[in-house]
């Protein structure tokens, strides 16, 4: 089944509250070879304005994954995972994330294209804080092959 035209426009419940760990965010940021003593120390993050440690720019990885999962279980979609390339990736900040955020995301599929038979599929997973303030934008774009799964 190819990619559904209907999903554009799309979105999806928000996911339920993430609390940013300071214990993830030092996780992650070895894990990406983050090495500034801001995602580290807390002390550190401190002298530079932040409550807490602050999480590398792809953090938001963690949350637009919850949101992803939900746009790759629709029944409808015509995605499936052994035919998806994750092509390329965006961030649109209004402040960083800091270990004690607590996150909510939820995504939207904001257009598909055609591409030599395969499809590329845009979303944007909005993620704001306890307050309902926007954190993050993370503008995903998956390329889904064609042919049988």
């Amino acid at each position: 089944m190819p990619v559904n035209p209907e999903l554009v426009g799309r979105t999806f419940p928000p996911t339920a509250p993430y609390l940013v760990g300071r214990e993830k965010v030092r996780e992650f940021a070895r894990a990406v070879f983050a090495t500034d003593s801001q995602h580290f120390d807390v002390d550190a993050a401190r002298a530079l304005g932040y409550d807490d440690v602050v999480a590398p720019p792809t953090f938001a990885m963690v949350l637009q994954d919850l949101t992803l999962q939900q746009l790759l279980a629709e029944p409808d979609s015509g995605i499936v995972l052994s035919r998806v390339l994750h092509a390329e990736q965006r961030f649109r900040y209004t402040r960083p994330i800091t270990a004690g955020d607590e996150l909510v995301a939820q995504l939207s599929v904001t257009g598909i294209r055609t591409l030599g038979g395969n499809a590329m599929v845009t979303s944007e997973a909005e993620m704001t804080d306890a307050a309902g303030s926007h954190v993050v934008t993370a503008t995903s774009v998956l390329l889904v092959g064609e042919g049988d799964a």
